[in-house]
């Protein structure tokens, strides 16, 4: 996967997550998040737009197909899929970060078929996602 599946659609980072997140990066269940993070737009995390997808953010996206899902993008050590919290390192919290209200982006799903998301609308980040201390 793949670094051109993500390539099209700029993506904004906040330097803080930046900084955590290219530890999670390193290894092979990291390449994805490694590519993305490496072509990210990154600033100070105080600028981040609040409608930016970060950690522990709520995202309410759909899937071309027309599913609708709210979820929240976690840390590994925080995702609960019951709860509706998904690990950044999965391929569809990979494809969530840094995108914008309105982006749409192509992923390819843990089976390997394409799809596109579209980020509706992002909530304030949950701080117990964010812990700074966890993961």
């Amino acid at each position: 996967m793949h670094q051109t599946e993500f390539s099209r659609t700029p993506i904004i980072v906040g330097d803080a997550d930046q900084e955590r997140l290219m530890a999670l990066a390193v290894g092979p269940a990291g390449d994805d998040l490694f590519a993305e993070l490496a072509r990210a737009e990154t600033i100070p995390s105080k600028a981040l737009p609040l409608d930016v997808v970060r950690m522990g953010a709520r995202v309410r996206f759909r899937t071309r197909g027309g599913g609708v899902r709210e979820v929240t993008l976690v840390y590994p050590d925080h995702a609960d899929i019951d709860r509706g919290r998904i690990s950044v390192l999965t391929p569809i919290g990979t494809a969530l970060l840094g995108l914008r209200a309105g982006q749409s982006i192509a992923w390819r799903t843990r089976d390997g078929r394409k799809d596109v998301l579209t980020v509706e609308e992002v909530g304030i980040p949950d701080d117990e996602a964010t812990d700074q201390r966890a993961g």
